[in-house]
């Protein structure tokens, strides 16, 4: 065997080796462990209070990211961090694959608000989807609970959640803006 034989050999091996799935999320798994957030999130991933966050279709690389910054204590939420204490990496990866792979819900907001939303919407959806669906690290905001998304931007403009572009964002909106904002994404 020559040595460029050699070579396509080992590239070939390579590359079926490297194409392996390294551990594919357990979806089933994840359903079994999401039966506790069930009373808080509701089922399946639709909460039916506007405290808690809808989760279902979410994006799994924003739910991972986030479970593991209230388990590390990086995010701040006495309830979450002893939810996710004792969770694995698997344990974690298997509730993001179950709650994203459910139907969105869809909380609605004021018609006249959503509509005054939308025409503000346009720099939230560089970075959350050309329909607010999320983008893998950022998080699907379609459907979320209006109060929820209000709550959340209030957080972000008085520092009490970190996030430095929303942050930014934040900082140079009123208020007013937020309700309009999330009424609209709570539409979609």
């Amino acid at each position: 065997m020559n040595s460029l034989q050699q070579s396509l050999t080992v590239c070939f091996f390579l590359a079926a080796f490297l194409t392996l799935p390294v551990s594919a999320a357990d979806i089933a798994s994840g359903e079994q462990k999401a039966e506790t957030c069930a009373s808080c999130h509701g089922p399946k991933g639709h909460s039916s209070n506007a405290q808690w966050p809808n989760l279902a279709a979410q994006q799994s690389t924003y739910l991972t990211n986030q479970l593991k910054a209230f388990k590390t204590g990086d995010r701040i939420n006495i309830m979450m961090q002893s939810m996710t204490a004792n969770l694995s990496n698997e344990d974690i990866a298997n509730l993001a694959a179950y709650f994203s792979s459910q139907k969105p819900a869809k909380a609605g907001g004021d018609p006249a608000l959503a509509k005054s939303g939308e025409s503000k919407a346009g720099m939230c959806l560089g970075c959350h989807g050309s329909t607010a669906q999320g983008n893998g690290q950022f998080p699907r905001l379609a459907g979320q609970h209006p109060e929820y998304l209000e709550q959340q931007l209030k957080a972000f403009k008085t520092g009490s959640r970190k996030s430095g572009p929303m942050q930014a964002i934040t900082a140079n909106l009123p208020e007013a803006d937020f309700k309009a904002l999330a009424a609209y994404f709570g539409s979609l």
